[in-house]
């Protein structure tokens, strides 16, 4: 069962629930990462290649939600330890995301042979079936593109037509616009309305800005943000996982989880009442 077939005689859903792909739906950490760690390195000429901690640092500052676009900056930020400034720098940006594209998706562009086939799934289509029976629209607001999102959506997931809004479709988070159209397609779609709650479920700090803009604009709405710990985190020392998680709590998450299935309907619940369901 996919979101369309929530059935709309329920009199008003308990909350809208908005997913995050990226570390959230998908283990990222050895595909869009490993990607970013490739362009980084060659655009290096193979003096720096990140690791984990360091892209950690760069989104924690919550504005390097596109991949591509961290890539580049910390190539930006290597040369520019050696003295150089940016206008130095030979870097052009659609030859970058051409051969991140290449590690991510693979050379050939209409046969996917990339990282992304190895992507592990952190979630199951049963737990999307539990959050329909229990009235609880849901969708997704991803900064990947659309053929990356609904490449794990469609085809390793099997839904059908899930609600969907890519990187195509708006403006980069922390920008809350994209979530903004998320909800409108779901409340067009289900019996949910402007009283509705929603939260959204993301592992970054620019995931918990997106809620906090979203509730400075929208501020008689309850607006709730729920922080995942990806897996490369919870591989990390517990100081690392430590500072991960003070950072998605100082961004305004409002309960951190280890996995996206332990947001259950009880859950769920418990957040609107205002809960602690630590």
């Amino acid at each position: 069962m996919t979101a369309s077939n929530l059935d709309k005689s329920v009199s008003s859903a308990l909350a809208i629930v908005i997913f995050d792909i990226d570390g959230v739906v998908r283990d990222v950490g050895g595909s869009y990462r490993r990607a970013l760690a490739d362009t980084v390195e060659h655009y290096t000429d193979g003096a720096f290649r990140p690791s984990q901690v360091d892209i950690d640092a760069l989104k924690s500052e919550g504005v390097w939600n596109n991949d591509w676009e961290a890539s580049q900056e910390l190539v930006y930020r290597y040369f520019e330890k050696q003295g150089k400034t940016r206008t130095e720098i030979a870097l052009d940006y659609n030859t970058l995301v051409a051969f991140f594209q290449s590690r991510y998706r693979g050379p050939n562009p209409e046969n996917w042979t990339g990282y992304i086939c190895t992507e592990p799934l952190l979630l199951a289509p049963n737990y999307l079936e539990s959050l329909t029976t229990s009235g609880i629209p849901w969708g997704f607001f991803s900064g990947a593109t659309r053929g990356s999102a609904e490449y794990v959506l469609c085809k390793r997931l099997g839904l059908k037509s899930p609600v969907l809004i890519a990187m195509e479709d708006a403006p980069g988070k922390p920008d809350p616009t994209g979530l903004f159209a998320t909800v409108l397609l779901l409340e067009q779609q289900f019996s949910a309305d402007e009283t509705t709650p929603v939260i959204y479920v993301g592992d970054t700090v620019a995931d918990m800005y997106t809620v906090e803009k979203a509730k400075a604009l929208q501020p008689n709405r309850l607006w709730i943000g729920v922080g995942i710990l990806p897996p490369h985190v919870l591989q990390e020392t517990a100081q690392q996982l430590d500072a991960y998680t003070a950072n998605l709590k100082q961004a305004g998450a409002q309960i951190i989880l280890r996995n996206v299935q332990d947001l259950t309907a009880a859950k769920i619940q418990e957040l609107i009442a205002g809960e602690d369901p630590n």
